[in-house]
């Protein structure tokens, strides 16, 4: 078994891990950089994640049309700029273009080639030792990323982590050669126009509308930019989403009727294992990306500790998650991958649920660790086993339209554990501080009704010396100031803990798509 294409295939993956992993770690320094608030941020993270997840698809096609090496390396030469713009990002919205739409569609590009590419270049056990390092890197992206950012972030710079991985492109880009081609790419072929603008507006509306959720409101209106029939948008932008996904069903099975190609060809959801697999790695990427966005906010936010101390306490996860994804490939021909999925996710949940008991006003840092170090491991054996089953279900030439729905169902569920965890996480702060409110007894009429009118126009995620520091600048009474702090400090708390419940709950309704797994190697179809 040669290393060196798996050398360059996993450096790629490596650097599309460390992105996120260094941007949550780094949320409240950049909320200071950038003068906004953790929403923004909440908002930029959501949509690195949304725009590889919406050109994911279209991404894995344009490896079929251009070839996969030539896929793979233009992807790393827009990532690559992307990079550079991030790291000399002035203003918030630099940092947007550079992270979260340049590099998003560099991304898109070089994933579903990156998944094609592994299966290319092995076969038989090795595809599988492949796919499970694949997993592995993954882990190691997760487990330096926080860390590493932390240290930089702390004390140097966030930036240079950014203008770290443009010298790392290059490196993949002069060892791209090192990497056998698939076979079969290059078809002459027109790319499906239509099914590429349907899928990728289908999937931001929905989106959209769950992370606006928290700022527009689910049905009563808040700072909403139109209200229909009186309600807020929330629930028609994701309908109007969801429409636009069943017509883009609709239109790639016409096209093929037809006798054109189709953006994805519809039959490759019918194959039980890929189904199946595709709804694991949505679910495994929402929990994980929803709880690695609640726990920093805990960490930095309500415990005040900086980005290193806060990659340190996500480095028993990390490297879990490493340990297990490069164990967890040597399993699956012994047991077979449901059995490692479903214990995987009975570790996972309770993992979340011991988290959920872990947030207090202190930490309890033996207690904490070992919640994240099974968090880890479950989502390690998961990382094991989610690639090699839907790349081993199918044949050579569908190997890069699987691998665009591989990464469009990590991506999407990436987007939607950021938004619906940071959603429920404001819908809990305000619900439970209004209530903290209302019933304090310390608390006036006259100073009540003023705070429930600002809570009710929408709150942030903030620490309790900064709503300090506001509640000085008013006429508010002290004592009454102490008291909405102290409202204020429960609430957080609470909404940390619902938050993380939820990401629980996803995460057992996981089993439900565990039934199609196989219960040995899979066998592709073509």
């Amino acid at each position: 078994m040669s290393w060196r294409p798996l050398a360059v295939l996993g450096l790629a993956q490596f650097l599309m891990v460390l992105d996120t992993s260094v941007m949550n770690v780094s949320i409240s320094q950049l909320v200071d950089d950038f003068n906004t608030d953790v929403t923004a941020i909440q908002a930029a993270i959501t949509l690195y994640t949304l725009v590889m997840a919406a050109f994911m698809i279209t991404g894995g096609k344009l490896g079929d049309l251009w070839g996969r090496r030539r896929s793979f390396a233009a992807g790393m030469v827009v990532y690559g700029v992307g990079t550079v713009l991030t790291a000399a990002a002035p203003k918030l919205w630099v940092l947007i273009l550079g992270w979260s739409i340049i590099e998003g569609l560099g991304a898109a590009l070089v994933l579903p080639s990156l998944a094609a590419l592994v299966g290319a270049n092995y076969t038989g056990q090795a595809r599988a030792t492949a796919y499970g390092v694949i997993g592995g890197v993954a882990g190691a992206g997760i487990a330096v990323g926080p860390l590493l950012g932390g240290w930089v972030t702390t004390y140097l710079t966030w930036r240079l982590v950014f203008a770290g991985e443009a010298v790392l492109v290059v490196v993949i880009l002069l060892l791209t050669p090192w990497i056998r081609d698939a076979a079969g790419a290059s078809r002459r072929t027109r790319l499906d126009g239509v099914g590429a603008a349907l899928s990728i507006t289908g999937m931001a509306l929905v989106v959209l509308g769950v992370l606006q959720s928290s700022t527009w409101g689910w049905l009563r209106p808040r700072d909403t930019p139109v209200e229909i029939f009186g309600l807020a948008p929330t629930l028609f932008v994701i309908a109007g989403g969801a429409a636009l996904l069943a017509g883009f069903e609709a239109w790639e099975r016409h096209r093929e009727a037809v006798g054109r190609e189709p953006l994805v060809r519809p039959e490759l959801l019918a194959v039980p294992p890929v189904r199946a697999g595709l709804s694991m790695l949505f679910v495994q990427n929402f929990v994980l990306l929803g709880v690695f966005f609640a726990i920093p906010l805990y960490v930095q936010v309500v415990l005040g500790l900086d980005a290193f101390e806060t990659g340190l306490r996500l480095l028993p996860a990390s490297a879990a998650m490493l340990v297990a994804a490069l164990g967890g490939a040597s399993l699956a021909h012994r047991v077979g991958s449901r059995l490692i999925v479903r214990v995987a996710l009975v570790l996972v949940v309770a993992a979340v649920l011991w988290l959920v008991s872990t947030v207090r006003p202190s930490l309890d840092n033996v207690q904490f660790a070992l919640a994240m170090a099974l968090l880890g491991i479950g989502m390690g054996l998961l990382a094991s086993q989610l690639g090699y089953v839907v790349q081993g279900s199918v044949g050579e030439t569908a190997r890069g339209e699987v691998g665009g729905l591989q990464y469009t169902a990590q991506n999407l569920g990436s987007s939607f554990g950021t938004a619906l965890v940071g959603a429920v996480l404001i819908a809990s702060l305000t619900n439970t501080f209004t209530d903290r409110v209302t019933a304090d007894p310390r608390i006036s009429d006259t100073v009540e009704q003023q705070a429930t009118v600002r809570i009710s126009a929408g709150i942030t995620f903030v620490s309790t010396d900064d709503l300090r520091a506001a509640l000085a600048r008013t006429t508010v009474p002290p004592a009454e100031q102490e008291a909405i702090v102290e409202g204020y400090a429960d609430a957080q708390l609470r909404s940390l803990r619902v938050a993380l419940l939820a990401a629980a709950l996803f995460a057992a309704a996981g089993f439900l798509a565990t039934r199609r797994l196989p219960t040995g190697p899979p066998s592709s179809v073509e």
